[in-house]
């Protein structure tokens, strides 16, 4: 059996409850998460703090990496010398013309020297006429005519050899030393090494001069298909295969 406590009895009353809190108080209370969202979003690290970032590329005004062709637009980056201007087709076209013709005078006027030479050789062959008698003189100017002869042949092969080596000469050192023909000085090109941006050397212009004379040996088409290969290029650098194996560009100065 139960009996009432007695108000006046501190001893018989039920402890009061606990006084709430106000916020702020106690424990941490956790913010409930946005609405829509799951576990609270972590805030990004503050501009210096944390892993360093990658940079950023600018839109303008950035540097390209050497060799790299700029949107297709006729222009590449080279090493030492900064963004230039690759020739096109039809400016190494007209610079091959003028090589032409440069060389072609050359030819024109050795030809003509060769020519004048064969004449007057060919005046001092004399009619052998053999009649009884006069073996001795006879057998003299059949030699004399076939020293003619053998003296002709030998002045148009020096002539052949001296003009091989003048082209020779022409195109390799003139490409290898001043990176340039009297062709691509009148418009206003040069070769140079991809990778640096200097004259191709020695070494270089000369493979660069002699693919396409190997492709004209081995086929007939082989100097023209060589020349016209930089069509075939499709990097954008109009590299053809003589400038692949060189390492070498044409470009506009």
């Amino acid at each position: 059996m139960s009996y009432p406590s007695d108000p006046n009895n501190p001893y018989g009353q039920q402890p009061p409850p606990p006084p709430q809190q106000p916020p702020g108080y106690g424990y941490p209370q956790q913010a409930p998460p946005a609405a829509g969202y799951g576990y609270p979003q972590q805030a990004p690290p503050a501009a210096g703090y944390g892993y360093p970032q990658p940079p950023q590329q600018q839109a303008y005004g950035y540097a390209p990496m050497p060799g790299t062709i700029q949107a297709n637009n006729g222009y590449i980056n080279i090493a030492h010398l900064g963004t230039v201007k690759i020739a096109t087709m039809g400016q190494r076209f007209l610079a091959r013309l003028i090589d032409f013709a440069a060389v072609g005078a050359v030819f024109a006027l050795a030809a003509a020297l060769g020519l004048a030479s064969a004449v007057g050789i060919a005046k001092d062959q004399k009619d052998c006429v053999y009649t009884p008698g006069n073996l001795t003189a006879y057998n003299d100017c059949v030699a004399q005519n076939q020293d003619a002869a053998n003296g002709i042949a030998v002045t148009f092969l020096i002539g052949f050899g001296l003009l091989a080596a003048f082209n020779l000469l022409y195109e390799w050192l003139m490409v290898s030393l001043a990176g340039a023909t009297l062709g691509k000085m009148a418009m206003g090109l040069r070769v140079v090494k991809e990778s640096n941006g200097g004259h191709p050397g020695v070494g270089g212009g000369f493979i660069r001069f002699i693919i396409p004379i190997v492709g004209g040996i081995l086929c007939y088409i082989g100097a023209l298909l060589v020349y016209l290969s930089p069509f075939f290029d499709n990097s954008g650098k109009l590299q053809g295969w003589h400038d692949r194996a060189a390492g070498t560009l044409v470009i506009k100065k």
